[in-house]
């Protein structure tokens, strides 16, 4: 899954071998993935979770801004991260395709016929997460330990290796944002060091197995309905 040509490639072949699915393009960033949707308008996007080097962030981030900007969009999100906060808060932005990168690519194409028809699809994976934690379309916009979404987005970026001031711009707020959400999300898990915050994001797997540069970025994959 780290070989990102390889995995672009066997995307693309699940997507394409199935009647009226069509790739319209790829990106590996969130300003390449706004640019094409800006020229070429499609029914699907299917992003990481994780898609640093944009000016649009990545995570809940990216999904709320491509909700705003292409509300007609459906949205179907690709993570390895296996923490049912992330889950939960994914279920509550109105997000209904979780795919897991744990599973099998053959998941791919159901998650694309299910979003269209305005259906939930989990990856086996996702799902067992979901029945396990309870969770459903009442999930609130809270996660474990109370966390708010923004809370946990930035206590995720920073367990991944990035600054206050990265995460500020990243997120186009400011540092003082980002180190007040920072120290109230910490408040509430009753944690003071920084050492330990990286812990429990680890242990919580609120980050991806490896933290990822610019260029290792994976691709946000996107389909379209071609004619039948």
């Amino acid at each position: 899954m780290d070989d990102h040509p390889l995995l672009l490639a066997g995307l693309s072949h699940e997507l394409e071998k199935h009647p009226g699915l069509t790739v319209a393009g790829t990106t590996q960033n969130s300003t390449e993935l706004v640019a094409l949707l800006n020229k070429h308008p499609v029914d699907v996007v299917v992003s990481d979770y994780t898609m640093p080097g944009g000016d649009y962030g990545d995570g809940m981030a990216l999904f709320g801004f491509l909700k705003r900007r292409f509300p007609g969009i459906r949205l179907i999100v690709v993570t390895m991260m296996s923490n049912p906060a992330i889950i939960r808060s994914l279920v509550a932005q109105g997000i209904h395709c979780i795919l897991s990168k744990a599973d099998s690519l053959v998941y791919i194409a159901g998650g694309v016929y299910a979003v269209l028809a305005n259906k939930h699809y989990y990856s086996p994976s996702i799902e067992a997460i979901v029945k396990m934690h309870g969770i459903d379309d009442n999930a609130t916009a809270t996660s474990a330990k109370n966390l708010t979404i923004r809370e946990l987005e930035v206590v995720r970026l920073f367990v991944s290796g990035l600054t206050i001031t990265e995460i500020a711009e990243r997120l186009h707020r400011s540092k003082q944002t980002i180190s007040t959400q920072k120290m109230s999300a910490m408040r509430r898990l009753g944690i003071r060091r920084d050492a330990d915050l990286i812990m429990y994001g680890v242990n919580a797997n609120l980050t991806s197995h490896t933290v990822r540069t610019d260029t290792e970025t994976l691709p946000a994959y996107l389909s379209d309905m071609g004619d039948s």
